[in-house]
């Protein structure tokens, strides 16, 4: 079954989010209060609607509260921003995803409890859809013909297992370049590069794996595993 993503605010980032999503196989509805920037994209995703996302009711009638994450792409008004994100809090939206222009708006969203938040000037924006769509990838570097190299927090089941014993290559086409291991130091971990892992390998679950494959091979291993 597919994911269903809604993305509000439709500027150039937005957008660029949107129909990205929409072509990693998301089913995605766009949305805004400008009805030629929804008119732009109807054909690159599968629901557009132009309405107020400040207003409770238009975004209740979109069923937004069932959406699997909702990304708030608002860049021109962050205060409409704010007014759409806590609606969606109280609708009880499983994940939102917000964006912030800089430092200040970055503290405002973590201080209504946004855990995920997206700097457009930062961040690659083929790396943010990448982190929409697998939460447990922290990085992601493109290559040539949809190759990737990808950081991807250890999957739980394959946690305890031996590196052996889980089929990386065989069942997935995928190589695992090396390992990030924690120690704790002064109560926090830290990661690193644990060289070459052997067959005998355990994976740990604070492991981060670095792994080299089609970005398609990545996405499989990633859900079936979690």
């Amino acid at each position: 079954m597919k994911n269903k993503f809604a993305v509000i605010g439709l500027g150039q980032f937005g957008t660029a989010i949107a129909k990205t999503l929409s072509s990693r196989n998301a089913e995605v509805i766009a949305i805004d209060k400008d009805l030629n920037k929804v008119e732009d994209i109807k054909d690159f995703v599968a629901y557009t609607v132009a309405i107020d996302a400040t207003n409770m009711d238009a975004l209740k009638s979109q069923n937004i509260q069932d959406m699997d994450c909702v990304i708030v792409a608002i860049g021109e008004n962050f205060h409409s921003a704010i007014l759409c994100i806590n609606i969606l809090i109280e609708l009880g939206v499983k994940r939102i995803i917000g964006r912030s222009m800089g430092e200040n708006e970055r503290l405002i969203l973590e201080k209504l409890g946004i855990k995920e938040i997206i700097s457009p000037e930062d961040e690659l924006g083929f790396r943010i859809t990448e982190s929409i769509l697998n939460p447990n990838i922290l990085f992601s570097m493109p290559l040539p013909d949809n190759y990737l190299i990808v950081e991807l927090k250890a999957p739980k089941k394959i946690c305890d297992e031996k590196l052996g014993e889980i089929k990386l290559r065989e069942d997935f086409g995928l190589n695992l370049i090396t390992i990030l291991r924690a120690t704790k130091i002064n109560e926090n971990l830290k990661h690193h590069i644990s060289g070459i892992p052997s067959a005998n390998t355990v994976i740990n679950s604070s492991d981060i794996l670095v792994l080299f494959g089609k970005s398609s091979d990545i996405t499989k291993f990633v859900d079936i595993n979690n």
